[in-house]
Order: C-alpha cells, then structure tokens, then sequence
C-alpha cells in the first residue's frame, strides 16, 4: 500500500485537534483515521511538533512570551493522561 502524503496527514490531524473530533470523524480526504492517529502518535513521540512550534515561533521573532490560541480547542478527558505519556509538547517555564 502506497504512503499517504505527509502534508495531507498533518491537514489532517490539525482538522481532527481544531475540531475536537474523534479520528474516526476525520474527513476521508484526510485518509484513513488510522493513519492520522498513528501518525500523530509517532510524530508526538519523536518532537515534530516541538520542532513545527520551535521554528514558528523563531521565524516570528525575538518575544519575551509566545502565545498560541486555544479557543478553538475542546479540552478532552485523556489530556492529562497524554501529557504524563509525553505526547504534548513541553513547554517550558510554564
């Protein structure tokens, strides 16, 4: 089975986390919602979006405080349970 693109991977998982939808629910331009689950899982675990953030937020500048809007996001049940496996990005002085 051929890979399905990266870029379409991450629009993926971006629509499912901004809609605070189940990956079951995620569109099937996506691709399947196995793939957008394991691939966030994997790329959680290796820093991509430590690396994504990291560099936004030096393409932005020099800031004493970096803020990123949230209000769209559902906060769900299993937060604390990620953030103790270390699937969230750290965030430093926090």
């Amino acid at each position: 089975m051929p890979r399905v693109d990266d870029r379409r991977v991450l629009s993926g998982v971006v629509y499912v986390i901004r809609n605070g939808l189940q990956w079951k629910d995620a569109l099937k331009a996506y691709g399947p919602h196995k793939i957008l689950y394991n691939r966030f899982i994997l790329w959680s675990r290796l820093g991509v979006f430590d690396r994504i953030f990291k560099t936004l937020a030096e393409q932005a500048g020099s800031s004493k405080r970096l803020m990123i809007d949230a209000t769209h996001l559902k906060a769900h049940r299993t937060v604390a349970s990620l953030l103790k496996k270390g699937l969230f990005p750290a965030i430093p002085d926090a």
